[in-house]
């Protein structure tokens, strides 16, 4: 099953596939001389946008999101593509990966996203609607790099594996969480009134 038949379930914007063809092709091109990510072929790329774009079947609308360790794009730049009304901000501390996102945003001219080329703790406090990461670390070192940038408001969502399971445990007690589990991955949904 082609990527766009695997998405067709969810709400994109009209420019969506024809970006991601775009996206798809700069990275490979890129990744053969800057290796910014494993993904190799574009069968595996599309592995990889249906694995961040899945949740939007659930997860809320929000305004604003940060994305930590964004990577070649996973998940933060598929989501700024798929959520033209949301303000996107992504946080890779890698030059090479924070130039391809820069040459991304202003190739497919994406308003809605910002590049910060730092750590997520060297950034100033700024308060997002959700966090989200993908294969950065783990659970409890993710709660601890966000905590400048969440108020109880805040959903968390983490991409992760089989571990999930295994780092609940640290989620706080104060806070409510959720594992959305698939066949290859593993969502985790922490936040109030969930």
């Amino acid at each position: 099953m082609d990527l766009q038949a695997k998405l067709q379930d969810i709400p994109l914007p009209d420019h969506f596939f024809t970006n991601i063809a775009h996206y798809k092709a700069h990275l490979l091109k890129w990744n053969k001389i800057h290796n910014l990510t494993g993904a190799k072929n574009e069968a595996t790329l599309d592995e990889f946008i249906f694995d961040a774009l899945h949740p939007l079947k659930f997860l809320p609308k929000v305004n604003t999101l940060m994305d930590i360790g964004t990577g070649a794009g996973f998940p933060g730049m598929i989501l700024a593509l798929a959520l033209p009304e949301t303000q996107v901000t992504l946080v890779e501390p890698l030059a090479k990966r924070a130039s391809f996102l820069q040459f991304i945003k202003a190739d497919l001219n994406l308003t809605n996203v910002t590049v910060v080329k730092k750590r997520v703790e060297q950034m100033p406090a700024q308060i997002f609607d959700m966090i989200t990461s993908r294969a950065v670390t783990q659970t409890k070192m993710l709660l601890e790099l966000s905590k400048n940038h969440r108020d109880h408001h805040t959903k968390l969502f983490f991409y992760k594996g089989q571990k999930v399971f295994d780092e609940v445990a640290d989620v706080p007690q104060n806070m409510q969480h959720k594992v959305i589990e698939m066949q290859n991955r593993h969502y985790l949904l922490i936040g109030e009134n969930l």
